[in-house]
């Protein structure tokens, strides 16, 4: 059964807690370890079960094309290569006949080291010690021996209900030779590997897949077996026997490799949990995401209390981090909590002018003064910062509102002829040319020391010509 997200019913789940029954995908749990497979439940702070990616990943046939790519790394290149041509160099004697052994043993050793790695969620190769060097080398006398028990059951049936239940019995060991390298490859004992039921369950519980994999198992060995007799009857044995032995060593890289990742894609029906490793690093510790995710599972389950509290401790930060204070003006404006928006007035508002979103500055103006007909700015430079970003979207009589008395009120403020600037531009946008025209008199007479003291002649010249006011044309010439 494929697991879905609780919050993002579209997204495959990662996380499951046990105690309260809820899943989780990655943006739930940005600070759980998918690659130590640790998290704790956001709600009761129990560890969580790890679900892995099986169900995310794409099907093993939809993937061919990079298994035959798969063994052209190049520490699978100089594995294949080593145990594949070094056995030429070797003299005729105990001493070669040992060094081959081992490099059989090797080869073996990390065919099946292969199958555990891609288990595991890497999609590359082995590193090329994993051949040579550590524990594991009895896996090869183990899978040997499993073939050995193989063909005593084959003769045994023979023996027991003549050729037909020998057929019979060859037909089923042939059947299940891939299953029993995917356990023997897992259990690490011949045991389990032989066993029928085990056999029989890994193969029910992958289902019709795995028939498909025993379909391209028939068909490289059946290539593997044309390469090798092309070669000898087209080549020198000593040319021959290294080129088949190369192919055949390629083929089996790549087989062990779509056997790796069966287990990896049925790894739930399977009892285990893994990840893809080699595409995803491990996630940094990263506070805000922790805090994304509670934000989000808090607004979906409808605890918008639990949400605000979060966002306005958030908040506090200074500077405030801009996207918690986006989402602390949509849950205050969707849930139109007015006390609220009330008492983070000018954080908010400070936001939405840097954005310029004049229509928002104007809506939460209105629902500000309808919570206090009293209520005013007494932040200047927060007034003037509003009232660009109100001009800027036509939101004209709007500024004429917020700027009305700015002198008065701010006598000494270095922001007024930037507002009355605005102010004039929003009259003449309203095309109340005289009142533009005192404004920018104003500025004028009152701005001598103010850097758009020189600039107040164009604009003066516009309003006269009733043409907006944009100030004196930028001008490229380069003096003599």
């Amino acid at each position: 059964m494929k697991h879905y997200c609780h919050y993002h019913p579209n997204t495959a789940a990662k996380w499951l807690c046990t105690h309260c029954q809820t899943e989780y995908c990655v943006a739930c749990m940005p600070d759980a370890d998918t690659h130590r497979r640790h998290g704790h439940c956001p709600h009761c702070g129990q560890t969580l079960r790890y679900l892995g990616a099986g169900k995310e990943v794409e099907p093993f046939w939809n993937r061919i094309p990079q298994f035959f790519r798969y063994p052209f790394h190049t520490d699978s290149l100089l594995v294949i290569g080593i145990c594949t041509f070094v056995p030429l160099l070797l003299p005729a004697n105990l001493i070669g006949l040992i060094i081959f052994l081992v490099l059989l043993l090797a080869l073996f050793k990390y065919t099946y080291a292969v199958i555990n790695h891609t288990t595991e969620g890497h999609m590359t190769p082995p590193p090329l010690a994993t051949a040579f060097t550590g524990s594991g080398f009895s896996i090869a006398i183990q899978h040997w021996l499993v073939n050995i028990l193989a063909g005593g059951l084959t003769y045994s049936a023979g023996m027991v209900g003549g050729p037909l239940l020998a057929l019979a019995a060859t037909a089923f060991v042939m059947l299940v030779l891939p299953a029993n390298v995917m356990i023997l490859a897992m259990e690490r004992e011949v045991g389990p590997a032989v066993n029928p039921i085990n056999l029989v369950s890994l193969i029910s519980r992958i289902g019709w897949p795995y028939f498909v994999l025993y379909l391209h198992l028939i068909m490289m060995v059946l290539a593997s077996v044309a390469v090798e007799e092309f070669a000898f009857q087209n080549f020198a044995p000593m040319l021959a026997l290294p080129l088949s032995g190369f192919i055949a060593g390629t083929f089996a890289l790549i087989f062990f490799h779509m056997m790796g990742y069966l287990l990896f894609q049925y790894q739930e029906e399977l009892g285990f949990a893994s990840d893809f490793q080699d595409e995803t690093p491990a996630p940094a510790q990263d506070r805000s995401r922790r805090l994304e995710a509670d934000i989000d599972m808090h607004v979906k389950e409808g605890q918008y209390d639990r949400a605000l509290a979060v966002l306005k401790s958030a908040v506090k930060s200074n500077p405030p981090h801009p996207q918690r204070v986006e989402q602390l003006y949509r849950l205050l404006t969707a849930t139109n909590n007015a006390e609220e928006l009330m008492r983070h007035h000018r954080i908010l508002l400070h936001w939405l002018g840097d954005r310029h979103e004049g229509t928002a500055i104007a809506g939460l103006l209105k629902t500000l003064t309808g919570r206090d007909p009293a209520f005013r700015l007494d932040d200047p430079e927060l007034i003037v910062h509003c009232a660009r970003a109100l001009h800027s979207q036509g939101e004209n009589r709007e500024v004429l509102k917020l700027m009305q008395d700015f002198h008065k009120r701010f006598p000494d403020s270095e922001h007024i002829a930037t507002g009355y600037l605005t102010v004039a531009q929003s009259l003449a946008q309203l095309g109340l040319w005289e009142k533009a025209t005192a404004f920018l008199n104003f500025i004028k007479q009152r701005g001598a020391q103010h850097p758009l003291h020189g600039k107040i002649d164009a604009y003066l010249e516009q309003a006269r010509n009733q043409q907006p006011l944009r100030g004196p044309a930028a001008s490229f010439d380069v003096g003599e």
